[in-house]
């Protein structure tokens, strides 16, 4: 079930929002060669607690810290430990804020240093994917049109998709219906109406779209090694359009 939010809660979304983009900004400077997974998780962590809010990742179904940290080529759900960053990786920071019982919902892949045109290239597709999806975030559309977006952009620059992973509704819940894929039909699946608020997640990889999870349960791969790279927004749909809630 689809559950529109009314302006209270999208206030409040919007809250979740600001704080998350703040960590952003903070992290993203700490993304340097000998910087720890876990410390951006920390330094994650306490940004979100001391603006009174919840790292809604820490817990929820067990999983162990505040922040996805997800490198090179894994894709989602990295878990922050003492591994150290290294001169021209990538790494994407996947982050839930729960504020006064509403979530935001964002994911930024940062650059280390040096990286390789190659990745270069990766992470900025990967970027436009999202706002390719934009084009089609107003009322009446489908889920199916920012679906296809995404797919179309990513694929005519050579990359892949995952089947495997999608964006979501959101709101009291971290994953709420309906389920925004990267890949799709223009036209097909649920309609857009003003207050639905959603995560738009392009989720592209460098070479084949299948992947598989570590044994620890958690950590999605590639394939074939290449690498992965996302870039998320929370978003809600407005009578027009549509508004950003985890940009600044």
């Amino acid at each position: 079930m689809i559950v529109i939010k009314s302006s209270r809660e999208i206030a409040l979304m919007k809250e979740a929002g600001k704080i998350l983009a703040n960590v952003f900004d903070i992290l993203e400077p700490l993304c340097v060669p000998g910087t720890t997974t876990k410390h951006l998780s920390e330094v994650a962590e306490k940004v979100i607690r001391d603006a009174g809010a919840i790292p809604a990742e820490k817990g929820y179904y067990g999983y162990p810290a505040a922040i996805c940290a997800s490198i090179n080529e894994v894709v989602v759900h990295g878990i922050p430990g003492n591994r150290k960053l290294k001169d021209g990786d990538i790494i994407s920071c996947d982050i839930v804020v729960q504020y006064q019982g509403y979530m935001a919902d964002a994911c930024r892949t940062f650059k280390v240093g040096n990286v390789s045109s190659e990745a270069e290239r990766l992470v900025k597709v990967t970027e436009e994917c999202f706002f390719k999806a934009l084009e089609f975030a107003r009322p009446g559309n489908h889920v199916g049109d920012l679906s296809s977006a995404i797919q179309k952009h990513a694929e005519a620059a050579g990359y892949s998709v995952t089947r495997d992973y999608t964006g979501h509704g959101l709101g009291k819940e971290m994953h709420e219906d309906p389920n925004i894929p990267n890949y799709g039909i223009p036209g097909k699946g649920p309609k857009l109406v003003e207050g639905m608020t959603i995560a738009i997640e392009p989720i592209i990889l460098q070479g084949r779209k299948e992947t598989r999870v570590l044994p620890d349960g958690w950590t999605a791969v590639t394939i074939d090694g290449k690498l992965a790279a996302h870039y998320e927004n929370s978003i809600v749909i407005t009578k027009d359009g549509y508004e950003i809630l985890t940009m600044k």
